[in-house]
């Protein structure tokens, strides 16, 4: 069964030839626009191809089915965000909890701008959320949050530190989820992200004294 899954998600070939990779961005530049305006159930091949302006048959030259670009796009996703948290947590030039506090900013701020998108590839989740590849691809994700905890709470145990990741992720995803469904002003915005963050200090600094007394 994970073989099978496997194939399904997987792209056909990588483009190597400046023509084949201007393709491949096309399609997913095409993807994210469809994906937008239509959701994750009227998303389809033919439809992406028809904005891409190209034929089928070429983009099943890299993609096996909707649930491989669909991938791709959350792969994307997660890369971006990846390289978000790497900006933000690894360089020791601030306290942990202000650098805490500006990954709730950056992250509320790109659920709000870019809602249609986002909804849409959860919606599209189960089409590959238990496959290896995305088990794979939140690994390095997950090893930043590991490291960065261990830094703002260093005499918690290993499950202490888990708990807290675990919290603070749920808790950003399903409220910002919620939150950036309805418009929202930049002052807005920035003022329930402070708010957010201000629950999340609260939370570590309390955890931080407990496990040290």
């Amino acid at each position: 069964m994970a073989e099978r899954r496997q194939a399904q998600i997987s792209s056909r070939k990588q483009p190597q030839q400046a023509r084949s990779i201007e393709l491949v961005a096309s399609v997913l530049d095409a993807a994210v626009q469809v994906l937008a305006s239509e959701g994750a159930q009227r998303f389809t091949m033919a439809r992406v191809a028809e904005r891409a302006g190209v034929s089928v048959g070429s983009i099943y030259q890299y993609f096996p089915n909707k649930a491989a670009i669909l991938f791709r796009l959350q792969s994307n996703e997660w890369a971006r965000t990846t390289e978000m948290l790497r900006g933000i947590l690894e360089p020791r030039t601030s306290s942990p909890l202000d650098r805490l506090r500006a990954v709730v900013h950056q992250f509320i701020r790109s659920e709000c701008e870019e809602a249609d998108v986002r909804t849409a590839l959860d919606d599209a989740a189960p089409l590959y959320r238990s496959a290896p590849e995305t088990h794979e691809a939140l690994k390095t994700g997950a090893a930043l949050m590991r490291r960065f905890m261990c830094e703002a709470l260093p005499e918690a145990s290993a499950e202490q530190r888990a708990l807290a990741i675990n919290l603070i992720e749920l808790t950003i995803r399903s409220v910002g989820k919620s939150y950036s469904e309805t418009t929202r002003t930049s002052e807005e915005i920035d003022a329930f992200a402070e708010a957010m963050a201000d629950m999340f200090a609260a939370y570590i600094s309390q955890l931080s004294q407990t496990v040290e007394q």
